[in-house]
């Protein structure tokens, strides 16, 4: 495994250039720990995937599908399979209760 990252197949995730404009990291910041504060974990978590999913997904999806087009074409259906599956693990998480 070791091998697999030293060997330059992660290049392109090392090299990602990620901005996100600082009002809205300190309103998440705002937001997770009023949510924390008041006791809602679950909510802070919500909270999280959301900024996280719009980050991903609507804030910086332009770069990231046309730099991954160049790799594969696949990349665009994989990207966004995998943004549905932790969006849907997230909403099945949210609603389940442990007694």
């Amino acid at each position: 495994m070791l091998e697999f990252i030293t060997s330059g197949n992660l290049d392109y995730i090392a090299n990602v250039n990620f901005c996100a404009p600082f009002y809205q990291i300190i309103l998440l910041l705002t937001l997770s720990t009023l949510a924390l504060i008041f006791g809602s974990a679950k909510s802070a978590l919500l909270i999280n995937y959301c900024f996280a999913l719009y980050w991903a997904y609507v804030f910086d999806r332009t770069y990231i599908l046309e730099e991954g087009t160049k790799h594969s074409p696949y990349f665009p259906w994989l990207y966004f399979g995998f943004g549905f599956a932790v969006l849907l693990l997230a909403v099945i998480g949210f609603f389940v209760k442990r007694d």
